[in-house]
């Protein structure tokens, strides 16, 4: 199971994964420019890293990981997401859904388009939720 998880994220890495992660550091980078995008380009870094190599992880909500709320599972994180939403959310959202149409065109593009549609909903809202290693 591990060698097929490798294959596939060569094989997304090479057919798109490539780009969508750098568009992920991209805004990551854009949000340190101010102080208080930080927490968003550390998200950004993290998520960019699961866009790279997507399969084997998937995103969890940190309040259902940890049992307990933070400051990004809170009132605070929704504030931060609507923010993040018109911001990057959107276009990261936009730039997923166009790969996965692209991936969808044929039978063996389908797993890639489904980790696109993933990604597209984490881009949608990605504060509060973590990235976490899928058991095998």
């Amino acid at each position: 199971m591990s060698l097929l998880r490798l294959l596939f994220n060569i094989a997304w890495f090479v057919l798109g994964g490539f780009i969508m992660g750098l568009a992920w550091w991209l805004a990551g980078l854009l949000c340190f420019i101010s102080i208080i995008g930080i927490p968003f380009g550390r998200a950004c870094f993290v998520i960019g890293e699961m866009a790279f190599w997507p399969f084997g992880q998937e995103s969890v909500n940190r309040k259902h990981l940890t049992g307990h709320e933070d400051l990004g599972t809170g009132s605070l994180g929704l504030i931060g997401n609507v923010i993040w939403f018109l911001f990057f959310g959107i276009w990261l959202a936009i730039g997923h859904l166009a790969h996965a149409l692209a991936c969808f065109v044929t039978i063996i593009g389908i797993p890639f388009a489904i980790q696109h549609i993933k990604l597209a909903l984490l881009s949608l809202t990605p504060i509060g939720q973590t990235v976490v290693t899928k058991p095998v």
